[in-house]
């Protein structure tokens, strides 16, 4: 290789968090935890190609599968099944050396044709910006992968080395050749923590301990995943010893929860930013919402930190910017006061001194408890909306879709940072933008070719503040997600990864 072309060591230590047991043979993987979950159980969960960038996927991926890098307790970008990785000096060349000796669960070893098979396979969220910026996946030898770029890109491990994509997660070539598509669908094999046992479609996915994982043995024989909607449900199994961790409990379930005796509650806070999204109005002279003086009065009448009170205990942030505050390059938004009366002298500035027609009002049906109440704030100064509560997944499509209208309560967990998040919710094309203005598409393409970090960080600032100056969006909260788990589970505590809510690494769950 040329000296143009050599590689710069970015990553190349081992994986910290690999676990030694003592000396001796370690126990065999034993009993049961059941997980509750919010929302239902779909083939597309256990796939890692049909990623979409939210955090309801990693529920799975976490137990069935694995990545070249991925979010664990000792950082977001942690190496797994690469052990290292370096990029060249002139930013077109990244190469990846894998781990050896690990098999995926029918026996078959990983090695460097998975990897490129699995990115080329790839077709979720962001997968035509990847296709675009990397030219060539080539097999080095069966432990080394190589990624050629067609030019520099800067944000090419923060879409590829996070859950902003699932580009990075492996799975096996010779088996998919061997059952296609369908058939993987239907029993899906990877290289993680746990083996798929069964699906049943809104109802239950079942797994076993891989006894052969790489990192460790996991403790636990079987999880269970029964998707159960109902929150005051999800408690009640809880409190009756049928589940062990009953996710996302808000509001007096979460008070009850920390009345119970037995019971904890833990607090993830999540990516996830809620807002009010003006959809294709924002965009279209004849809606009141092309008025900045419309957008900028529903900023004024939400009080945030009631909502946050009411739904999760105040445990959530209150966030002026659809970009979490914790996220790599994000600006500080300045705060919005709640100003009922400064709303209502905006609306009549704007021609409507006596309110307006706000129209449907589209949320996830499991948080319509949020909508409900900035429904119930638009309508104190005179937008008067409908809730339009939708199920999850029709949600989410009807949303890509364009198809809800004129309000939408925005809530996206994209990881990546910001320039993920402003890629999806600012730029044309982007998942869940229904436009842009030229400046802020100027700015992106500027930032992405920028080597200088200081100089990114301040053009991708100055897109979120332009965001933020001209109401884009209606932030309301980032979201902290409130769990109940059970006795059973030994170290409620101890299990988590930053931004993520499921009792994870499942491997170093235990039972008491």
């Amino acid at each position: 290789m040329s000296s143009s072309t050599r590689l710069v060591a970015v990553a190349g230590l081992l994986a910290s968090f690999v676990v030694l047991g003592p000396a001796g043979a370690v126990a065999a993987p034993a009993g049961q935890l059941t997980h509750a979950v919010p929302f239902a159980l779909a083939p597309a969960l256990v796939d890692p190609a049909d990623h979409q960038g939210g955090l309801t996927a990693l529920l799975a991926f976490y137990a069935l599968h694995d990545a070249l890098v991925k979010p664990m307790p000792g950082g977001a970008t942690t190496p797994s099944l690469a052990e290292s990785w370096t990029a060249s000096r002139d930013g077109l060349t990244y190469e990846f050396v894998l781990r050896k000796g690990v098999r995926f669960h029918n026996g078959d070893p990983l090695t460097a044709e998975d990897v490129k098979f699995s990115f080329e396979r790839y077709r979720g969220v962001s997968s035509k910006l990847l296709r675009e910026k990397v030219t060539a996946v080539e097999i080095a030898d069966a432990h080394r992968v190589r990624f050629r770029l067609a030019e520099p890109w800067p944000d090419f491990m923060t879409y590829f080395g996070t859950p902003a994509t699932a580009a990075a997660w492996v799975v096996p070539k010779a088996y998919i050749d061997r059952v296609g598509e369908e058939g993987f669908r239907k029993a899906p094999v990877g290289a993680g923590p746990y083996r798929f046992v069964s699906l049943t479609p809104g109802v239950e996915l079942i797994v076993e301990a891989h006894e052969a994982y790489w990192r460790k043995v996991p403790a636990v024989k079987r999880l269970v995943f029964r998707s159960v909607t109902d929150d005051s449900t999800r408690l009640a199994m809880l409190k009756r010893g049928e589940a062990d961790i009953a996710y996302n409990l808000r509001g007096p379930l979460g008070e009850e929860v920390q009345r119970t005796a037995g019971l904890t509650l833990t607090r993830t806070l999540l990516p996830t930013v809620f807002w009010v999204d003006f959809g294709q109005g924002q965009w279209d002279p004849r809606s009141p919402w092309h008025d900045i003086r419309v957008r900028r009065a529903l900023a004024l009448a939400i009080d945030r930190q009631a909502i946050n009170q009411a739904e999760t205990l105040g445990l959530s942030r209150v966030t002026f910017s659809v970009v979490p505050p914790t996220f790599e390059m994000a600006w500080p938004a300045p705060p919005v006061p709640y100003d009922p009366a400064q709303a209502k002298a905006l609306l009549a500035q704007a021609g409507y001194p006596n309110g307006l027609d706000g129209g449907d009002y589209f949320c996830d049906a499991v948080f319509a408890s949020v909508g409900e109440a900035v429904v119930n704030y638009l309508g104190a100064i005179g937008v008067r909306a409908r809730l339009r509560p939708l199920e999850r997944a029709a949600f989410q499509k009807q949303w890509q879709e364009r198809k809800l209208k004129p309000l939408i309560q925005g809530q996206v967990a994209a990881f990546g940072g910001a320039i993920a998040r402003i890629e999806r919710l600012m730029l044309p094309g982007g998942a869940f933008a229904a436009g842009s203005y030229p400046e802020i598409e100027r700015l992106f393409q500027q930032q992405a070719k920028e080597p200088d970090r200081a100089t990114r960080e301040a053009l991708v600032h100055r897109i979120q503040q332009l965001a933020y100056d001209r109401v884009m969006f209606v932030p309301i909260f980032q979201q902290a997600q409130l769990n109940g788990v059970g006795a059973r589970v030994d170290q409620p505590a101890g299990i988590g990864i930053e931004h993520i809510p499921f009792a994870l690494p499942y491997e170093d769950l235990r039972t008491r």
